[in-house]
């Protein structure tokens, strides 16, 4: 099968012939119709986290993923050949930007039915990413007050979306030029960073989740009230500061999960949460769709359609 994938670290992503997946007992084998690539994509390339996620090579990159089911393990119950699915497989079983690509059950949804292959593949890490880090980790409630950092990204054109799902008061920081795009989305308050200090206008907010890292993240301690919480994408140590203003703090990174898949999938068919794609390219565009990942302007996901 055709399939992107690097022979070591720091070099380009190319198009290759490789083995097809081995199916397991627990999982389904996919054709893979549409896929996305995510920031978290280039910094593994680049090996940044190879002490924490080693890979070997050679390595299929892709960690979102739909297409039709071709065959199912011997202890599959859920799903059966020809349905239409979605899923951010895990680190082991990533590299969904290929032909076929195997994911195990409990890691899998069925795709929305409002939604076409291309968009339903710019949901998974991004859209799991928001919903837990708001729900699981931030506890976000109807009522409250929580500052997305760049709403106008992958993560943030979710989170937005699903905290006034929740019923809570969504504040977001973008440029000038996407403010209509993440008021659209349901932001009730934008800060153009270009040209506004979000310290300076925000106070009293119950959750912050923090997308940026560095000193972005550590002003937007300030915004908290106090008993407030963030919640981190970027992994960095706070805990002098979480202290100082009496507030939690948390890094987590996304895990796969159906179950919670399959909620975003019932909000899509409820017109409640719908993805927002910047770009689509082909499998064999793919080194220009991380290219252009890598400038930090995509608003929303870019695809990569594969079938």
């Amino acid at each position: 099968m055709k399939a992107a994938i690097i022979n070591d670290y720091g070099q380009e992503v190319q198009i290759e012939e490789v083995s097809k997946p081995e199916l397991a007992e627990d999982s389904v084998m996919i054709e893979v119709h549409a896929a996305s690539v995510n920031p978290i994509d280039n910094i593994v390339r680049a090996g940044y986290m190879k002490d924490m996620m080693p890979i070997t090579f050679p390595y299929i990159m892709g960690y979102d993923v739909s297409g039709v089911v071709t065959e199912v393990g011997n202890k599959v119950t859920k799903f059966k050949k020809g349905d239409e699915v979605y899923a951010r497989p895990n680190q082991e079983d990533a590299g969904s930007l290929s032909e076929y690509n195997v994911v195990k059950e409990d890691e899998l949804a069925l795709k929305p039915e409002k939604l076409n292959f291309e968009e339903a593949a710019a949901m998974p890490l991004t859209g799991l990413t928001a919903l837990e880090a708001l729900t699981v980790k931030g506890s976000l409630e109807k009522g409250q007050k929580v500052l997305i950092h760049a709403g106008s990204g992958g993560v943030g054109t979710h989170a937005i979306q699903l905290a006034k799902d929740i019923g809570a008061t969504v504040a977001t920081t973008t440029s000038g030029s996407n403010v209509e795009m993440v008021k659209n989305l349901g932001a009730d308050v934008v800060i153009n960073y270009k040209t506004q200090k979000f310290e300076e206008e925000l106070s009293d907010y119950d959750l912050v989740l923090d997308t940026m890292g560095g000193e972005i993240m550590k002003r937007s301690f300030e915004v908290l009230k106090e008993g407030g919480s963030m919640v981190s994408i970027k992994g960095q140590d706070t805990e002098d500061l979480a202290k100082k203003y009496n507030v939690t703090f948390e890094s987590f990174f996304m895990w796969p999960s159906g179950e919670m898949l399959s909620h975003l999938t019932e909000l899509v068919n409820d017109d409640k949460l719908k993805p927002t794609i910047d770009r689509s390219y082909s499998l064999e565009e793919v080194q220009k769709a991380y290219d252009y990942l890598a400038k930090g302007h995509a608003k929303g996901k870019v695809v990569v359609k594969i079938k």
